[in-house]
């Protein structure tokens, strides 16, 4: 494969198998030999819909992880978005595998998919992202608004302590950045200065007791300020 990064690393080529319904076991299996080969990430939509799983079990016999980890699908590379329809065990195996999993909470509500196990996913260990899947599921793929949903959604059934601030906003910060091999998703030294400034004094993020709450439940785009991506400025005033 010849291609040649003109950023120096800023965009990553993935292969993207949509799901198993939709790419053959074939197929799926080239394209993890492939993206192993020359070093790539592997993104897939996985086990979003109760269908999707009732059909798989249908077709092979068992769910849609246990199916991608019988053909040697699963691995560190695997970036599965929504994992929705997925048991404890099943879990094990996205951590054992090391999986990353990109939770998309605004799609899920919006195409009625279903609850994401929160509980379950925290105890698994499993790396977790935030995702917005596309506009055609959830319109303005606003990572702001995912945290909110995200941390809401998981107290619904009665636990108002389940997914803090904290957790919620590293899955969209330092979790999404190892995810794809960068170096980023915290101010630190060393660390790719990509970084967004906020106006502290929008009324959003009044009193001001908590920035990472504020920034998870007060929060929109209209408290953004400026942002950076490797240190150089990107959206500002003027710009």
């Amino acid at each position: 494969m010849n291609w040649s990064d003109p950023t120096g690393g800023r965009i990553q080529l993935v292969m993207a198998p949509h799901a198993i319904y939709t790419v053959g076991t074939t197929k799926l299996r080239k394209t993890a030999e492939f993206a192993r080969r020359h070093g790539l990430k592997i993104h897939i939509h996985l086990a979003e819909t109760k269908k999707e799983v009732d059909d798989c079990i249908k077709e092979y016999g068992t769910t849609p992880v246990r199916y991608l980890d019988k053909i040697g699908f699963l691995d560190s590379d695997v970036i599965a978005a929504h994992c929705v329809y997925v048991d404890e065990q099943e879990w094990g195996i996205l951590a054992r595998r090391g999986v990353t999993v990109s939770h998309c909470p605004c799609s899920n509500m919006k195409l009625g998919s279903g609850r994401f196990p929160y509980e379950l996913a925290l105890e698994s260990g499993c790396r977790i992202t935030l995702g917005t899947d596309g506009a055609s599921s959830n319109n303005n793929l606003d990572l702001l608004e995912e945290m909110k949903f995200a941390a809401l959604l998981a107290k619904v059934e009665g636990n108002p302590t389940l997914l803090k601030a904290d957790e919620v906003f590293r899955w969209a910060t330092i979790n999404g950045a190892q995810a794809f091999g960068i170096d980023a998703g915290e101010i630190r030294e060393r660390k790719v200065a990509d970084a967004m400034l906020v106006n502290l004094d929008s009324p959003r993020l009044q009193p001001g007791h908590s920035l990472v709450s504020d920034m998870v439940y007060s929060a929109d785009s209209s408290v953004v300020s400026r942002v950076f991506c490797c240190g150089q400025e990107i959206y500002g005033p003027g710009r």
